[in-house]
């Protein structure tokens, strides 16, 4: 199999995905279009499962992608090992522009059981903060004040 099936790559090595198995593609779908600003960019089924693509539509030129993938019983590839799923610390991370943000996404994680933690006052390079975890138990942590942003700008002069 040495065909190459897409016209447009990278030029360079390009940070583009994290999977994660997951039990119901569609609550998860629904989970993340509700608690963050992720939405599908793309679905794919075969004989072993399906997935979803989900991804920030205001990042055209350096997409980054969170692949959901449920596999069908009996077509894990990864078979007998388990997909345990983020946390405790382990956890994606989306930094908020105010801490009144990520006090209406943990407001919506409490009315829908989903709020792990927060939000609370963390050290500087942590920030406001609260947890919320998916349908799958994955971590995800919703961040004001982080510095993780604006370090990397800084650092790289983006903008300058």
């Amino acid at each position: 199999m040495n065909q190459i099936n897409h016209a447009v790559g990278p030029r360079r090595p390009t940070w583009t995905h994290i999977a994660f198995a997951v039990s119901d593609v569609e609550a998860s779908v629904a989970w993340y279009e509700a608690h963050t600003h992720l939405r599908v960019l793309a679905r794919h089924e075969d004989e072993d499962g399906r997935n979803a693509w989900l991804a920030d539509p205001e990042e055209r030129s350096r997409p980054f992608v969170l692949v959901i993938g449920q596999f069908y019983a009996g077509h894990d590839p990864f078979a007998p090992a388990t997909h345990p799923p983020l946390g405790p610390f382990a956890h994606l991370g989306i930094e908020l522009p105010t801490r009144e943000a990520v006090e209406q996404v943990a407001a919506l994680g409490r009315e829908s059981g989903c709020l792990a933690l927060g939000p609370v006052q963390m050290p500087k390079d942590i920030g406001y903060i609260c947890f919320l975890k998916d349908p799958d138990g994955n971590t995800l942590e919703f961040s004001f004040d982080q510095g993780v942003y604006e370090t990397a700008r800084n650092l790289w002069q983006v903008g300058a």
